[in-house]
């Protein structure tokens, strides 16, 4: 799902502040200020990309999502080296185009921001928890002041004090960003972790009353569930930060992923949590997982 080494989580926290060093104006999230904080919630998903027209054209045929040069929307001619992500109008994420960032390593990845009040004082919690800080904490202008770390088994994030606030919970809507997973092999310490950093508790869910069932661990903040945290999956794949897009038909949209330039990573099949789960990479090689959910713990799990 991801590639693996050292330089490739440096060079992707590099990317970061490359956008910073590049760009005049990152916007904000929102498109008007909330005011308000949600410590521990994924606000926000860049797409690190080698091949962003390829990308682009892959994300649109598949989930109709549009893409906005930052650039463009500034009078910045045809400036793309960052570019919005909308679905149906509504922000979503951003895609950093990685070749004009002078890096001529593949850091091609999604990459999630996690929101915390204050970013200096969390990346210090990063550090002081077994945690390692790549980008320490940067302006981005409009966006706010950011970090780029990565926790104690060398999953990347972001950390994100946004400037305007951060986007208020709403009811999901097909072709969004449904849930954001953590995959790591140590469940305890990297809650553990993350409720150092951000303050975030959590609660265990089990699927099914088999005595063998683990259960599922998500991560909430009062009664909001924010995200999962499980025992990675596959043994050659290291920690790693999944994003799962709400799909209808998992098995119509790997039909097409090859055709458009992309890899089905695995095929569409029942998940103990609920739905039905696949997992694609993009022309980039990027992973992301499409996933089905039923209304009614749709309801219960909105993001």
């Amino acid at each position: 799902m991801r590639k693996s080494a050292t330089w490739l989580i440096g060079a992707c926290a590099a990317t970061f502040v490359g956008c910073a060093t590049l760009q005049p104006d990152l916007p904000s999230i929102t498109e008007a200020p909330t005011g308000s904080r949600l410590p521990g919630k994924i606000v926000w998903h860049d797409l690190i990309s080698d091949t962003p027209a390829e990308s682009q054209r892959f994300y649109h045929e598949l989930f109709g999502w549009e893409f906005q040069p930052v650039g463009a929307r500034l009078g910045l001619g045809d400036d793309s080296t960052y570019s919005l992500i909308r679905n149906k109008g509504r922000l979503i994420g951003g895609m950093v185009d990685a070749n004009k960032l002078g890096n001529d390593k593949d850091i091609s990845q999604w990459v999630v921001s996690m929101s915390v009040p204050d970013v200096d004082k969390a990346a210090d919690a990063v550090k002081a928890h077994g945690g390692r800080v790549f980008a320490p904490p940067t302006e981005l202008e409009k966006r706010g002041r950011i970090a780029v770390v990565a926790d104690p088994k060398g999953a990347l994030f972001a950390l994100l004090q946004t400037r305007d606030g951060d986007p208020a919970d709403v009811e999901a809507v097909k072709e969004d960003f449904l849930w954001d997973e953590l995959w790591t092999t140590e469940v305890d310490q990297s809650t553990d972790f993350y409720r150092q950093v951000t303050g975030i508790g959590h609660r265990d869910y089990s699927a099914n009353d088999d005595a063998r069932d683990q259960g599922y661990r998500v991560l909430v903040a009062g009664d909001r569930p924010r995200a999962g945290i499980m025992q990675n999956p596959f043994g050659d794949v290291p920690p790693v930060w999944i994003s799962y897009v709400w799909v209808d038909d998992p098995d119509a949209i790997t039909a097409r992923v090859e055709a458009l330039g992309g890899r089905v990573l695995v095929e569409a099949q029942a998940r103990d949590v609920g739905g039905r789960v696949a997992f694609i990479a993009d022309p980039s090689g990027a992973g992301i997982a499409l996933q089905t959910w039923p209304i009614q713990k749709l309801a219960e799990n909105s993001k």
